[in-house]
């Protein structure tokens, strides 16, 4: 008798957990599915460098990029993928924001880069000396620190006028290269540790910003770590001619196993 009252009372707290467990998962599904997403920023968000860019144009937005991987993954009600390569934090506010509205509950974003001249000071490194390319890392250092805090400042406060309710997630950039990697060629130790220094100068600003808006930051820098440029299992592609736009930007792995997860811990 004990034996039987045993195991229907084991059936019973098993069949419980079993309901809880379910009911967790079904709340959390809904969760996701209730959610409207829009996804906005540069190319690091639109997903140049990944391929898969459909009728996208320019704007370069990649059906693997990380925006639309979370989509996949989560089955928001709605999902805006406003992003578009070359973007700068006046293109964010001008052309990006239609979707962003009252009902909506989650935003993405990567901007500041451009505005900070990235694309040049990677040129002039590619291309000229090693005393001109740590003079642009620097002026570009102070951009950073003179110029885009405004910008962004001017951004965020556009994603708040018109989403308040809105999760807002600001994401970072990589470090590009693997100091005393495997490159042979190329830049000098000097120059991609300056440029290194620049990333994380700008990461700062960005996760400061953030903060001060009461958004949160996503940091890349850590699943990026031994992906650089000069590691031996590189999510970046390094100056190619054939495709210069697409130069230390995240190849397709890349945005799955670098960008995506740090966005998906951020939410």
């Amino acid at each position: 008798m004990k034996l039987t009252r045993i195991a229907a009372l084991s059936s019973s707290l098993l069949l419980g957990a079993v309901l809880t467990l379910t009911g967790a998962s079904t709340a959390q599904a809904d969760e996701s599915a209730a959610l409207d997403y829009v996804a906005l920023g540069d190319s690091y968000s639109s997903g140049l460098g990944a391929g898969s860019y459909g009728d996208s144009g320019s704007c370069k937005r990649s059906g693997v990029a990380y925006p639309q991987l979370w989509a996949n993954a989560n089955s928001p009600s709605s999902f805006a993928f406003t992003a578009c390569s070359g973007a700068r934090t006046g293109d964010v506010t001008g052309s990006q924001l239609g979707p962003v509205n009252s009902g909506t509950d989650l935003v993405s974003l990567t901007v500041g880069g451009n505005d900070a001249g990235f694309a040049d000071v990677m040129l002039t490194c590619v291309l000229q000396s090693e005393a001109n390319c740590v003079s642009r890392v620097n002026q570009a250092r102070g951009y950073v620190d003179t110029t885009l805090p405004g910008q962004l400042d001017s951004v965020y406060n556009a994603i708040s006028a018109r989403a308040p309710s809105a999760k807002v997630v600001v994401i970072g950039y990589p470090r590009f290269y693997q100091l005393n990697g495997s490159c042979v060629v190329g830049l000098t130790e000097t120059e991609r540790s300056a440029i290194n220094g620049a990333a994380d100068h700008l990461n700062s600003l960005l996760a400061k910003r953030a903060a001060d808006h009461g958004y949160s930051y996503a940091d890349v820098t850590g699943p990026f770590t031994g992906h650089e440029i000069c590691s031996s299992s590189s999510w970046l592609h390094s100056v190619s001619v054939p495709n210069l736009g697409e130069s230390y930007h995240p190849t397709a792995q890349g945005q799955s196993g670098g960008y995506l997860p740090a966005f998906s811990s951020a939410v």
